[in-house]
């Protein structure tokens, strides 16, 4: 894939622009969970550089106190909440809750006042209270990293475009199962949708915030 040609070509029909980074900004880990970044799970697959990385991403937004939250996908043991999803993905039948297949990927273990929501569908907003929770915190920007980039990471960047968050995508900290749909989906979000931006460059920006851009509390638990 010839991928300068094809931005060339979008920056000519009038894509290509650039959000930027807001003044307050909070990170969605997009279900770095066993059941994805373990290979012995059907649906997981080796994630490690992306764990890793978004593991500083992390370390640097938690020292800047900016709100971190978390999902993972499970469902009921009759998996009549997974819809006709899992007739689409029947890897999704491992994902019950209470399993270890639900539980965030060890490397990433949220912290007490960081929220885990469980959904059931491809975007973290959909049937979730993430928007409501980022809405109630002040948040202008929404930090998107997980997996995977062709299905989960990019149905909740549209979907925080689409409720009015500057949206950025720290490149090292999205996976996916397949390189070609990984960087198809890359170039497109970036083109249409997001910033896709440096591990780099997002690390900068969590430093350059002032005392102001401190997190609130959450108050509810969200976790199942």
């Amino acid at each position: 894939m010839d991928v300068e040609r094809i931005r060339e070509q979008y920056k000519r029909s009038g894509l290509v622009g650039r959000v930027g980074f807001g003044s307050r900004p909070a990170i969605v880990v997009v279900d770095f969970i066993k059941g994805l970044t373990d290979p012995s799970y059907p649906l997981g697959a080796r994630m490690d550089a992306a764990v890793l990385a978004t593991r500083r991403l992390l370390d640097a937004a938690r020292a800047a106190r900016v709100l971190i939250i978390y999902t993972t996908i499970g469902y009921e043991p009759s998996l009549l909440d997974a819809g006709v999803f899992v007739k689409k993905a029947p890897g999704l039948r491992h994902q019950i809750l209470g399993t270890p297949a639900v539980a965030v990927d060890d490397r990433l273990a949220p912290r007490p006042d960081e929220p885990v929501l469980v959904k059931k569908y491809q975007s973290s907003f959909f049937g979730t209270p993430l928007a409501s929770l980022l809405t109630a915190a002040g948040v202008d920007t929404c930090i998107v990293t997980g997996c995977v980039t062709s299905g989960c990471v990019r149905a909740t960047a549209v979907d925080s475009m689409q409720h009015g968050f500057r949206t950025i995508l720290p490149l090292e900290c999205v996976a996916d199962r397949a390189p070609e749909p990984h960087e198809a989906n890359l170039l497109d979000i970036d083109s249409k949708v997001a910033d896709v931006v440096s591990l780099e460059e997002a690390l900068a920006y969590l430093a350059s915030l002032p005392t102001a851009a401190a997190r609130q509390p959450v108050a509810a638990d969200t976790r199942r």
